[in-house]
């Protein structure tokens, strides 16, 4: 299968593609998928109030902390039940 159109020949290492190329050209990939009907559709749906909630900034020592509480909850509750089986 080595004769498909599809392959590539490989860069040269003077025609090495950064990853900001990479990835606009994977992103336009992509948007060819898309008729501009559709196109359209997609961004309507996606600027729509639902898609557009402010949110608060996620605070991950909060979640590390809650996290910390139920391992020692689970722990002592382990404790518990062990010194009540045994």
């Amino acid at each position: 299968m080595s004769n498909s159109p599809n392959t590539e020949t490989p860069l040269n290492s003077d025609e090495q593609l950064s990853a900001a190329d990479l990835l606009a050209k994977t992103q336009q990939d992509e948007q060819s998928k898309l008729s501009p009907e559709d196109l359209a559709r997609v961004q309507k749906y996606l600027s729509s109030p639902i898609h557009s909630v402010e949110r608060k900034p996620f605070k991950s020592w909060w979640m590390m902390l809650a996290l910390v509480g139920v391992v020692v909850v689970l722990g002592f509750l382990s404790q518990l039940i062990a010194w009540l089986v045994l």
